[in-house]
């Protein structure tokens, strides 16, 4: 072990010469101090005589040592005398071994005496809650939580639940024994933010919910200007917290800032909060400062990161054709991987621009990359699984969407494809129970009402398919693929004049670049127009405009599978019928 003389961290990292915080030469061995934060260990109850130590039994042993000295009478004699003076002699520096280690044991011993602690392996990083009273800063409480998360996932061997599985809890009156149930989790870290002029509290604890004991506290005074630097020293001390050793390597990842600048750092909090919101609205608000964080520090490889995950999904929710989004998300994000090749979610981004390309090759490939960088990116999995589908290898989708959800279980996007995949498959009953579970997550997630609408369609319960594409569609005002769903599902059930105004509307959307011509093709399918079904599905594929592959799974484009022309489609598009 080393210590900077200066500043007192300790690094465990004997190749290290100079302290990662000041720059001053480290030196050998370790002295604890009282002030010094500890590890957090998870234990059993400490049996009598253990190992915590308490200050009333410390102050008693020292004393007794004191009193010992001052009671010489048992020894006689002139050699005795002698003994006596060395021993007295001596009493003091032992007297002060003892104190050191009685201390060091009171400091230490709930870490290493207790036979019984067991290291925290697994932790929730709970929303923060905005105590400021103003709406406005819920960007930072949330964007601050997002970025410990992220920081803490950088720990080998600690699993630390995703955004998405935390945030489920957000604003929800629960006891953190059961949240850490359903969590799988040991222990569970909250806080709380408060914003008073250019001043930031951060209030912290690391709790067991197991025994509800708070095992570390801390509270931090900051400038907003101080930012950045005050991210990385709560990244700092609390994995100092769930670890007994952090290498130099491990030190340096978790305490990462990408930019200096608390302004850049602040916009990209905001294109963070927009960004989990997913709607067509909000990704255009996420764009908007994601580029304002890449203006004020052209080197933030993470603003760029954020532009390419906008606009590799932006299709998906406004209809934007691929010849316009696409080229932005890919320079995006080989702007964002020149800067850090290490960005999981560049790498992620990367991959999938190449299956919209249909190089699927090469997509296989990049996804493969970003697996290795990060294998608890649950969106590396996601996206991987959709490429395995299109592409007709359908077992190892099923393998990869099913990681994902293990990575990320209360993923509701990911939950959803679990539901289609186990549709395409033909396990009806799993899709339907599947997304039943999907909507007591949430009843207001348009594509889970989709997911069973489909499953009922294939059980020829049309008129609760009807009713659950109407609910997905009320959900999602104006989004197209629930449109396009609930056009096919008033076709298939017979409802051939619903399914007409279904048509007409979403050939209106297409005109004004919010839908793709596939989706119109869908409709024309349920209601037994092949032909038209198909001049829109080339008129697809010549624009190269939207997720044509996605024919290959979608249920309202089962109609056409028989047909030669969807044989020579696919094979079109580099896929094997």
């Amino acid at each position: 072990m080393k210590r900077c003389p200066e500043c007192r961290r300790d690094y465990y990292d004997d190749s290290l010469l100079y302290c990662l915080e000041d720059g001053t030469a480290l030196v050998q061995g370790s002295v604890p101090f009282l002030e010094e934060p500890q590890t957090a260990i998870l234990s059993e109850p400490p049996a009598s005589g253990g190992g915590r130590f308490s200050e009333s039994s410390t102050r008693h042993q020292i004393h007794a040592t004191a009193a010992e000295a001052e009671s010489p009478s048992t020894f006689h004699g002139s050699t005795e005398r002698q003994r006596l003076s060395t021993h007295l002699a001596a009493k003091p520096l032992i007297a002060v071994a003892v104190m050191l280690a009685i201390l060091g044991g009171g400091f230490f011993g709930y870490r290493y005496l207790n036979s019984s602690g067991k290291q925290i392996e697994s932790i929730a990083v709970m929303p923060f809650v905005n105590d400021s009273g103003d709406p406005e800063v819920e960007y930072l409480s949330d964007g601050m939580t997002e970025t410990l998360i992220g920081s803490l996932s950088q720990l080998p061997n600690l699993s630390v639940k995703p955004r998405t599985s935390v945030f489920r809890y957000k604003g929800k009156d629960m006891s953190l024994q059961s949240i850490a149930n359903e969590l799988r989790v040991q222990a569970i870290l909250n806080g709380r933010v408060v914003q008073r002029g250019d001043q930031l509290i951060l209030s912290l604890e690391l709790i067991d919910p197991a025994k509800d004991v708070v095992l570390w506290s801390q509270q931090y005074n900051r400038k907003q200007s101080d930012l950045v630097s005050l991210q990385s020293e709560i990244a700092r001390d609390v994995s100092n917290k769930l670890k007994s050793k952090l290498s130099g390597v491990d030190e340096q990842k978790v305490a990462k800032s990408y930019t200096a600048n608390s302004d850049a750092y602040q916009f990209y909090l905001k294109g963070r909060y927009y960004w989990n919101k997913r709607t067509a609205e909000n990704l255009k608000k996420a764009m908007e400062h994601f580029q304002q964080a890449a203006d004020t520090d052209p080197n933030y490889a993470l603003a760029y990161s954020g532009l390419a995950d906008c606009y590799v999904v932006l299709g998906d929710y406004t209809g934007t054709p691929n010849r316009e989004s696409l080229p932005k998300a890919r320079a995006f994000a080989e702007r964002a991987l020149q800067l850090d090749s290490s960005l999981v979610e560049a790498q992620t981004s990367w991959a999938y621009s190449f299956a919209l390309l249909w190089q699927w090759d090469r997509a296989e490939i990049e996804f493969k990359k970003a697996i290795e960088i990060n294998p608890n990116y649950a969106t590396a999995h996601h996206w991987y699984s959709l490429t395995l589908t299109e592409t007709g290898r359908i077992e190892e989708a099923l393998r990869e969407i099913k990681r994902a959800q293990e990575v990320d279980p209360l993923s509701l996007i990911i939950s959803y494809n679990v539901a289609l995949t186990q549709l395409f498959i033909g396990d009806v009953n799993g899709s339907v129970q599947q997304s039943k579970r999907l909507i007591d997550l949430d009843p207001n997630f348009p594509r889970a009402h989709q997911s069973l609408a489909q499953a009922y369609l294939k059980q020829e319960r049309y008129l609760e398919a009807i009713e659950e594409f109407q609910k997905a569609v009320s959900l999602s005002p104006g989004d197209r693929q629930s449109l396009r769903d609930l056009g096919y599902g008033y076709a298939v059930a017979g409802k051939r004049s619903e399914a007409l105004v279904v048509l007409k509307q979403l050939q209106a959307k297409y005109e004004k670049g919010e839908a793709f011509p596939a989706d119109v093709a869908a409709v024309l399918a349920g209601l037994g127009d092949k032909d038209g079904a198909f001049a829109w599905l080339e008129k697809d594929f010549q624009g190269r405009e939207g997720r044509l592959a996605r024919i290959r799974y979608h249920m309202p484009y089962e109609p056409l599978r028989t047909d030669p022309r969807y044989a020579d489609l696919l094979r079109r598009m580099g896929l094997n019928p």
